[in-house]
């Protein structure tokens, strides 16, 4: 008795398919609705069967199942018309047979979508975009490819996981939403360490392979030098500079040792310049000279003495 009670319960029919381009509806291309005849709406009327309907579609020839719901009723009989992405789901060409089964679907909870193209997540918002599109679909099928249209383009996504089923109603529900990368994405390429190190160092360690000796030193004052007079220079400066600075100075000392053990007479009181041949004379003869200077000093003395401030008339405002 149970199991007439189910049977009676229970809509299943064998229909013809088309696609809806065939009935002037290219809108339902963008949705899961399939048309089907007037018969199957008597049919279904007579049953206890859950709203809203949803139903259960197997293409016995190739092993494929999907799910759909129904917006109206008005096709031919022994035919029903779905949209042509469901039919490529299916592998249905036009006029193959396929099993229309009545079914009921929890509430999907979980849904994990992977689109074909990067190009879908160019889209400014697609999450957005996907909701809206999704108003047009009753159930989601793990395994199916859904279509979604938006600015004049198709996007084709899989439908890769939903819970707590593999077909799932998305009919007011609150369902959580995940993307899979998609189909065309590749990875960077991560390169190794040890290439980026080459990249730096193609040569190797050719630095700390080179002897210490290769190593050049700091040499002080290795630069040319120029006259001021613009005559070339008779001698070029040494490279390496820093010995013969040593020598020079050490040779210039020398001399200065020599030349006052030489020329004692030649030392000079503090505080006076000698110039000239002066430098050689002796003691008495500079001393002649002295008292010239003093003389030819001594007016100029005398004429500044003669300078007074302030030596000018007084004459008073009264007259």
């Amino acid at each position: 008795m149970a199991y007439e009670d189910r049977r009676h319960s229970t809509f299943e029919h064998m229909y013809r398919c088309y696609p809806v381009s065939f009935i002037d509806k290219p809108h339902l291309e963008k949705g899961d609705k399939i048309i089907m005849p007037p018969s199957a709406l008597d049919r279904l009327a007579s049953l206890q069967i859950e709203y809203p309907m949803l139903f259960e579609l197997n293409n016995p020839s190739a092993g494929r199942v999907t799910h759909c719901g129904v917006l109206e009723f008005i096709a031919d009989e022994g035919l029903v018309f779905l949209p042509y992405w469901m039919m490529k789901n299916m592998l249905l060409q036009e006029g193959d047979v396929v099993q229309v089964k009545n079914a009921s679907l929890a509430k999907g909870t979980y849904v994990k979508l992977q689109p074909h193209t990067k190009d879908f997540l160019d889209i400014s918002n697609p999450k957005a975009i996907l909701e809206t599109s999704l108003r047009s679909y009753s159930c989601l099928t793990t395994g199916d490819t859904i279509m979604v249209a938006y600015n004049n383009k198709k996007y084709y996504i899989n439908i890769v996981e939903t819970k707590p089923s593999a077909a799932v109603s998305i009919i007011e529900t609150d369902c959580e939403v995940d993307f899979a990368p998609p189909l065309d994405y590749e990875e960077p390429i991560k390169q190794a360490p040890s290439a980026l190190l080459n990249r730096k160092r193609p040569e190797g360690n050719s630095v700390e392979d080179e002897p210490a000796n290769k190593i050049a030193k700091f040499s002080p004052f290795t630069g040319s030098g120029r006259r001021l007079d613009g005559k070339s220079l008779t001698q070029s400066v040494a490279p390496d500079s820093s010995p013969i600075l040593k020598k020079h100075q050490s040779e210039a000392h020398n001399g200065t040792k020599d030349s006052k053990s030489s020329n004692p007479a030649s030392r000079q009181p503090s505080g006076k310049l000698v110039f000239g041949s002066n430098a050689n004379q002796p003691q008495n003869e500079t001393s002649k000279v002295a008292p010239k200077k003093s003389s030819q000093e001594q007016p100029q003395k005398v004429e500044e003495s003669k300078f007074q401030a302030f030596s000018g008339k007084k004459y008073s405002l009264k007259g």
